[in-house]
């Protein structure tokens, strides 16, 4: 019986995946990617990932894991598997879901599509898997610091600075979608805020009040979390109280910054891991609540299989199919960052290793599945409102006319007062040249939402959606900040011991200290950046991102070749080349492409000659800092490639030079 259900799943997904890559000039319906999808990752989890556990890995119940062995009631603490698994899915699921196929839908529904389902069953679940459970092997050991033990000293001090670099731009990056989703926006902002106080509540009431009633715990949580959210709307709403929400771009950074710090410094147990997992109700409630909609309505994808966007010159971000949609999409199909939580927080909580398919390879799945929800809310809307809102201003023309006409001559019909009826029914002034993918994303949802259970509902569901985001990604920045203390504790450790002390006040406040600064000046310029710095930084997040996945790779990969058979070296070896094959391609396609906006250099350049010629508006100052951004983008992305190639040789070295080791892990 289990055969016929699972050959009939194989069956489902197979048509379902069909009608998806096959259609050409015809509509389809939205559905066929939530079967496909469904089906694909069923068929992944319950085979590939249970093969790779039991033959590469070789998972073991027996073993003690590291929060049992080192618990210290502070990091390393024995958490319940849900719980654990709460903390990190929203750890991972950071923008990178949600913003980079929105993105990506400029390639039109197929290209992003087939990345994420075939890049996340076979690179990053398989990425996020073997990482836990090395690290779970090692102690609880960073990833930066299990390469400087598995491999040279060399390859393991260049993975280390480089895993700390990438992590810095990881969570500035995460810091500057959230305060944009936030900024003007009292609703996300109170909502967001409220989750702080009602993650210490749940945290208390665990550890001291009603310990292990975790059933109990959560529906308390997510019964303050709904009052969050509507309360929310009734802030918004308040000629009184919406003002001490309502911020500018500047003020809430430095309030994230802050944020961060305390996140990194207190106990995990009081902030980090019940936030987390009770955001996780949030982010699953609503991406299941948009899955039955999209069942409920059926929608057609309005947008193109593939757009005539595909060779780089499309308004949204310049660059051509490939290697870009594989750097735009990261997250939901392969996120070196999931390597940093996988070896940062949550191999220091849980409890077995037979959890880590769970939540390894699983936690990844369902993050692609919020990807594909995504690409699908972005191509439900028709094309040429989906470009007038991500068209960035200026380049597809200077007035909202010139704006129109220019859309309209792609073939995308949109008309001015489609565009403002659209603004005036979701509560906004205007949705032209709304950048950075998440206000078309809260767009494509509150659509979603509302045809399925009322067009009068409109408005609430776009904010709905602005606060679903900005709650989504700040998730992601608590986790990544702790992590990159914990990596930055790892290197210092290797030079002055009580500096890599975990448990140490003085270390841990030292270190938070500095990784907070670090990502708090690329959000700082960022937050300047008159073109909202999503311009400026995505594309050194995808690269810096798929670089890490890379490196992670190639420290799982050498650590199978030493201590398993060489053959299961594939599973993990495969991904990485083609990660090395993109992400090589790409950096040096950002550091010496010609097209102003592609390469840094060229950009560089055309900002130079506007201040030297006098011909911009922008206030001179700016000019010089976007100047000096874009040569440290060249600078850091040509330091990271470096990096990487170092380790890769490294895993050469493993394959030709050297013999399997004895040793056992």
């Amino acid at each position: 019986m289990k055969k016929i259900i699972w050959f009939l799943i194989s069956i489902a997904g197979a048509i379902a995946f069909s009608f998806i890559a096959l259609a050409r000039d015809e509509s389809i319906n939205a559905i066929w990617f939530i079967i496909a999808a469904a089906c694909i990752y069923l068929i992944a989890y319950r085979f590939y990932a249970a093969w790779i556990a039991a033959k590469a890995l070789v998972i073991d119940s027996s073993k003690i894991t590291p929060s049992v062995r080192n618990n210290d009631g502070k990091d390393f603490i024995p958490t319940d598997k849900w719980i654990v698994f709460g903390h990190h899915f929203a750890a991972i699921a950071g923008p990178g879901p949600l913003v980079g196929p929105t993105l990506a839908a400029q390639f039109g529904y197929l290209p992003g599509t087939i990345w994420i389902l075939v890049g996340g069953v076979l690179g990053g679940a398989v990425q996020d898997m073997s990482v836990l459970f090395f690290s779970i092997r090692k102690n609880g050991k960073s990833l930066g610091q299990m390469a400087r033990d598995e491999l040279s000293k060399l390859a393991g001090i260049a993975s280390q600075l480089g895993t700390f670099v990438i992590m810095i731009i990881l969570i500035a990056v995460l810091g500057l979608v959230v305060v944009n989703a936030m900024k003007h926006s009292p609703w996300a902002t109170s909502t967001v805020a409220a989750t702080i106080p009602i993650a210490i509540l749940i945290g208390l009431y665990l550890k001291n009040i009603r310990p292990g009633r975790v059933l109990e715990a959560t529906g308390i949580g997510i019964f303050l979390l709904l009052c969050a959210v509507y309360y929310g709307g009734e802030i918004d709403q308040s000629e009184s109280l919406r003002g001490f929400f309502d911020h500018d771009g500047l003020t809430l950074a430095y309030a994230v910054i802050i944020y961060g710090f305390c996140a990194a410094v207190l106990p995990v147990w009081l902030l980090l891991a019940p936030r987390d997992y009770l955001s996780t109700f949030v982010k699953l409630g609503t991406v299941i609540f948009l899955a039955i909609s999209i069942v409920i309505i059926r929608p057609e994808i309005n947008m193109p299989a593939v757009t005539q966007f595909v060779d780089g010159s499309g308004p949204i971000f310049g660059g051509s199919l490939f290697p870009f949609v594989f750097i735009t999409i990261a997250c939901g199909a392969i996120s070196g960052f999931h390597a940093l939580i996988s070896s940062g927080t949550t191999p220091k909580l849980i409890t077995n290793e037979k959890y880590i398919p769970m939540i390894g390879y699983g936690g990844m799945l369902l993050e692609s599945f919020v990807a594909i929800m995504a690409i699908v809310a972005a191509c439900v809307l028709e094309p040429g409102v989906y470009f007038a809102i991500n068209s960035p201003p200026g380049i597809v023309g200077a007035t909202v006319a010139e704006t129109i006409e220019t859309i309209n001559s792609w073939g995308f019909s949109v008309t001015l007062e489609q565009m403002q009826q659209l603004a005036d029914d979701v509560g906004e002034s205007t949705l032209f040249a709304r950048t950075g993918g998440a206000p078309s994303l809260a767009v494509g949802m509150a659509t979603i939402f509302a045809e399925a259970f009322g067009q009068h509902l409109l408005a609430m569901w776009y904010h709905f959606a602005i606060m679903f985001e900005a709650v989504f990604i700040l998730t992601t920045l608590d986790a990544g900040t702790r992590v990159g203390r914990f990596m930055l504790q790892d290197i210092l450790g290797n030079y002055y011991k009580p500096l890599g002390n975990h448990s140490s006040v003085t270390s841990n406040i030292l270190t938070s200290s500095f990784v907070v600064l670090c990502w708090g000046y690329f959000l700082y310029i960022g937050v300047i950046d008159p073109n909202g710095g999503v311009n400026i930084l995505w594309p050194l997040f995808g690269i810096a991102n798929q670089m890490l996945a890379a490196i992670a790779l190639c420290v799982v990969t050498a650590m199978i070749l030493k201590y398993r058979n060489k053959i299961y070296a594939l599973i993990t070896g495969i991904p990485l080349i083609w990660l090395l094959v993109i992400t090589t391609t790409a950096a040096f396609e950002k550091i010496f492409s010609s097209d102003v906006r592609v390469g840094f250099l060229s950009a560089a350049k055309n900002i130079e000659n506007q201040i030297m010629s006098n011909s911009s508006n922008i206030d001179i100052n700016v000019l010089q800092q976007l100047s000096f951004n874009l040569h440290l983008n060249v600078v850091i992305v040509s330091i990271l490639v470096v990096i990487l190639w170092i380790v890769v040789f490294d895993v050469f070295k493993l394959i030709f030079w050297r013999k399997h080791s004895e040793k056992t892990i």
